[in-house]
């Protein structure tokens, strides 16, 4: 043993164990890799689990790596992780010992480049207006002069100075301004909020609802307008019962806003310039057009006099207009007294052949004529009732005495049928007096019975010591078995009487 322990290879290098070797390579990955930026593709995404984290995998040609998103950390990306998207991850690298595999925990993520931006842009427009979010049908007509407009921008920026400034030369208007962010994590959510806002607000409230909403924003790179191509802008813009304009950036800059809203200006100047008209060049319309209808309504006045004169001029004197209804006036009132003497003898014939007709009808004599009529029914309805009163009396008589006679024929029929069954009553009590069992037990039979209470028929069925009951026609007494079961029973206690009955001997 003292010769194997020499052999052994002897060495100074120290023993780790699993968990401490691992511990040290993640303290030296985390302090050699604590901040990296990544630049790949996102593969094999797999959204929120239940925990809320979420994992993918960076690669590009070659390689690659493992990626964790923790659920506080993915709730405030911009830019939401999707197969096939270049982004730039930064984070830092760790192990996870579980699978001895290293892995980079990302803090955010952006977009590799404007191309790749570009492209996430134009999936989500892709998909929003395939939800018929951007369809003309949608848009609404913009008033042609708001009492209210309703501004969302930054308060402190030169958009709102310019907004302002333009309605202050075309058409002074009352403005409500809704402060919000236009750039950073929490621009998109405020600018959804406000145009929310504007539409929950009452009619006749203490703040005036806006006839107009505008979105307002400066010039600024593609980064800088992401704000305002997030889905719950795009969703709040779509949704607004208010009409909208969008003015984000420059003539040349377009988000995605500008598809959801119902004007698209090229600059916020120009949203003040679309949503009033200019007030001097209303006034000078409105003042041309005064002077067109006063015009007009001379003219049309000039013309319906010069009509009505030559109207005048041909029209008759009024003797000659007047003259053909007099004389037929005159004619008429001439006919008038002989045409009323004749209405009047008509109207008098008819009076008296009217009074004849009725004095032959008068109502006296047909009240009369009714009231004989009806004595006549009544006497004839006396008379039917008595005879049908007499009918009915002899009807019930001869059922009376049908009836009389069937009772007696019944009631002596039922006294021959309970005769006869009390006869038969009798002749089956005195059967059964002679053959129950009562009367068998006064010839001398008796009943054996067990402790159980049931009947010994055999010897067999009697064991030595065996306690029995015996039953007799006046009684019943105990006896216990002796000796074998072929062994007559010996009594124990025979039942005490003071005087037998006549008849009845000793079994014993």
């Amino acid at each position: 043993m003292e010769a194997e322990s020499r052999d052994a290879p002897v060495s100074n290098a120290p023993e780790w164990s699993v968990s401490d070797l691992s511990g040290a390579l993640k303290r030296t990955l985390e302090d050699a890799f604590g901040f990296v930026r990544v630049r790949g593709e996102i593969s094999g995404y797999r959204g929120p689990v239940a925990s809320g984290h979420v994992y993918f995998s960076l690669k590009d040609a070659n390689s690659k790596i493992d990626a964790v998103i923790w659920k506080g950390v993915f709730g405030r990306l911009k830019t939401r992780p999707q197969d096939g998207l270049e982004v730039i991850a930064t984070g830092k690298i760790t192990t996870f010992a579980g699978k001895s595999s290293y892995q980079i925990i990302i803090d955010s993520l952006e977009p590799a480049g404007v191309g790749a931006l570009m492209a996430l842009l134009e999936e989500r427009r892709k998909r929003l207006a395939a939800e018929g979010l951007f369809s003309e049908e949608r848009k609404q007509l913009i008033p042609y002069l708001p009492r209210v407009i309703g501004v969302v921008t930054s308060p402190t920026g030169a958009v709102i100075r310019d907004i302002l400034h333009r309605l202050e030369d075309r058409f002074p208007r009352h403005v409500v301004v809704w402060p919000v962010r236009v750039q950073g994590e929490t621009s998109a959510a405020e600018v959804a909020a406000a145009i929310a806002g504007f539409n929950a607000l009452p009619q006749g409230g203490r703040i005036p609802r806006p006839d107009v909403i505008i979105v307002a924003r400066g010039g600024g790179s593609l980064e800088d307008l992401m704000g305002f191509n997030e889905e719950v802008v795009v969703r709040a813009a779509a949704a607004s019962l208010i009409p909208l304009v969008s003015a984000v950036g420059h003539e040349t800059d377009w988000t995605l806003i500008d598809h959801a809203a119902d004007l698209r200006a090229p600059t916020p100047t120009g949203a003040a310039e679309k949503v009033v008209p200019v007030r001097a060049e209303l006034m000078a319309q409105v003042a041309d057009l005064s002077r067109r209808q006063a015009g007009a309504m001379r003219r049309l006045s000039d013309r319906r006099r010069s009509d009505l004169r030559a109207l005048a001029r041909a029209l008759p004197g009024p003797e000659a207009v007047l003259s053909g209804p007099r004389q037929r006036l005159d004619l008429l009132a001439a006919k008038l007294a002989p045409a009323l003497a004749r209405n009047a003898r008509s109207y008098e014939n008819r009076l008296v052949v009217a009074s004849q007709k009725l004095a032959r009808n008068a109502p006296l004599v047909r009240l009369a004529e009714a009231r004989q009529r009806l004595d006549a029914r009544a006497r004839a309805l006396r008379v039917a009732r008595d005879t049908l009163i007499k009918r009915e009396i002899d009807r019930i008589g001869r059922a009376r005495d049908r009836a009389e006679a069937v009772a007696l024929r019944v009631l002596s029929a039922f006294e021959r049928q309970v005769q006869r069954r009390r006869d038969r009553l009798a002749g089956l009590w005195s059967l059964l007096a002679s053959l129950g069992p009562q009367s068998v037990l006064a010839r001398g039979y008796a009943l054996v019975r067990d402790e159980a209470g049931e009947l010994v028929r055999s010897v067999t069925g009697a064991k030595p010591g065996q306690a029995l009951s015996v039953q007799v026609s006046d009684g019943r007494f105990s006896a216990v078995v002796a000796g074998g079961g072929d062994t007559a029973a010996r009594p124990v206690r025979p039942v005490r009487r003071d005087t037998p009955r006549p008849g009845q001997g000793d079994l014993f």
